[in-house]
Formats: C-alpha cells, structure tokens, sequence
C-alpha cells in the first residue's frame, strides 16, 4: 500500500513518468540554437529598429529624429529607383527561371541515354560564387572583343553595349541570375517530380489520356505545393540580390543596375548613414515578409485541400 501511494505521488508530480533530469536534458541540447537566433537574429533585428529613429553617422549616435529616416523612404528618389530595378530584376529572372527549370526538370524526368550525365551538368552553376561570376562576367560581356560579342557578330549581329547601355547592363544581370538559379529550381522540381505517384498515370494511360491531359490535369496539381514553395524561396533570394551587381556593373551606368541591396549598402557603408539604411533594411524586410505571407498562406491552403 506505502508504495503504491508513493507510486501515485511521483506520478502526480511528474506526469509523464520520464526521469526530470531527461525532461531537462532537451532544454540543454536546444540552448545552442535558441542562443544563436537571440544573438544573430534578433538582437540585430531590434538594433536596426533602434538606430532607424536616430541621426547614426560615422559609427556615433548624433540625434534622435523619430521617423525622419521612414519619411526619407517615402520621398527619396534614389531609393525609389533602386526599389523599381529590384521589382524588374525580380519578376524577370524569378519567371524565367521558373519556367525554365520546371521544363527541364520534365524533360530529364524520363529515360535517356546520358540522363545521370545531363543532371549532375545542370546542378553545376549552383556551386560558382556570385561574386566570382561577376568578375568573370566583365570579360565575357566585354564590349569589344568578348567572347559574348564575338558570337553574335558570327551570326551577323552587331556588337552589344552589355555594360554601358542601361538596358543591356540590366539584360546582362539577369541573364546571369538565371544562369546560377535555374538549377536550384530544376533541382527541387525534379524531386518533386520523382515523388509523383506512377500509379495514376499509369492509369491516365490506359484510360487514353495525352501528354497534354496528363501535364495539365495531373502533373501541374500534383507538383503545386512544390512549385509554390519553390517560387517563395526564389522570390526571398532574388529580392537580396548584391552580389553580381556589386561585382559586375557597381550599380552602372548610372544608377540602371543599383538594386535595392546594393542602394542600402552604399547609404551605410559609403555615405555612413546608417540610421537611414536601417530604415531601408526593415523596408525590405517589411516587403519580403508580406510576400511570405501571401504565398505561405497559398501553400497552407493547398495542403488543407488535400487533406
């Protein structure tokens, strides 16, 4: 009886019956993640919020002004350029690579010969650095005698002002954003594209189905979640972007290719005001969360529905 009631007492005070020292240990194996997002996540987080209300020049904290550096972001014309190169530069790049990989991810996802060889050719791009592909871009796009240029007068085009015309500096950019990414989305749709049950198209055959019936009423709703979260991710990256234009073009000629990026590292790390780059931080945060919002609502109710 005494110790059935003591039975009683430990369980009561420690309901699911684990030692209380292995209900601790989790707490210890989890401090080292929770201790690296409040040191490198939030705390800059919070630190930006702080200086975007102050004067923050040269490293020292001037004045508090409030939210003159957010009325700054409403009647900057520079930032307002920058901000519409980022919305071109991502819309392009992010469609075409989406529409790219996708294809290719359909038509390596059968068999023939060199299949393994082809894939493992495609993922290449993924392992370059961008900065290193943007100095690397100088020489191809080099106006006189680049390798690019000299291609196209072979086929009776004439030379092309990649870096001094500021449409074709854009061009240049995108072309290789699209380059480095669309193997990411090649990668992942591949995937995805292998985890499709056989089953029912095997089935959609044997009911006469054509390629274009299976691709439109079973491939592309089946493949929805995937390509969803594809587009999410791509859209965070490609909004980031700092790399290539930094390396290739500084923002020129003018400002055609300053994206949003690089616009706020130069507030910050050139014109040292870094009051006013924080608030063009959290601007971008601002848009790049709002983006989530809407696309990871668009993911959650796919997956509802097919629950």
């Amino acid at each position: 009886m005494a110790q059935t009631a003591s039975t009683a007492n430990q369980t009561a005070t420690n309901p699911t019956g684990r030692p209380p020292s292995k209900s601790r240990a989790k707490y210890f194996f989890l401090s080292p993640a929770i201790f690296w997002i409040l040191i490198f996540t939030i705390f800059p987080l919070l630190y930006a919020v702080y200086t975007s209300f102050f004067s923050f020049r040269f490293g020292r904290f001037n004045q508090f002004v409030g939210l003159e550096n957010y009325r700054r972001l409403f009647t900057d014309p520079n930032l307002h350029s920058a901000l519409r190169v980022t919305i071109i530069f991502v819309v392009v790049t992010v469609t075409v690579q989406m529409v790219l990989g996708f294809g290719l991810a359909l038509l390596l996802n059968r068999e023939m010969r060199g299949r393994s060889v082809l894939r493992a050719i495609m993922i290449l791009p993924l392992f370059a650095t961008p900065v290193a592909i943007g100095y690397l871009s100088i020489t191809l796009f080099y106006e006189a005698n680049g390798p690019i240029n000299s291609v196209l007068r072979v086929f009776g085009y004439g030379d092309v002002p990649w870096l001094s015309n500021p449409f074709w500096a854009l061009v240049a950019i995108m072309i290789i954003d699209i380059w480095q990414w669309t193997p990411f989305v090649f990668l992942v749709s591949l995937a995805g594209l292998q985890g499709l049950p056989i089953d029912l198209f095997e089935a959609a055959d044997v009911d006469g189905a054509t390629g274009w019936q299976k691709f439109w009423s079973m491939t592309l709703p089946l493949m929805a979640p995937t390509l969803w979260l594809i587009l999410m991710l791509r859209l965070i990256e490609a909004f980031k972007v700092f790399d290539i234009p930094a390396s290739l073009t500084l923002g020129g000629p003018g400002r055609a290719t300053e994206v949003y990026s690089l616009f706020t590292y130069r507030t910050a790390l050139r014109f040292f005001d870094h009051g006013y780059a924080s608030a063009q931080g959290l601007l971008l945060l601002v848009i790049v969360s709002i983006i989530i919002a809407v696309l990871y609502g668009r993911i959650r109710g796919i997956y509802e529905v097919e629950r």
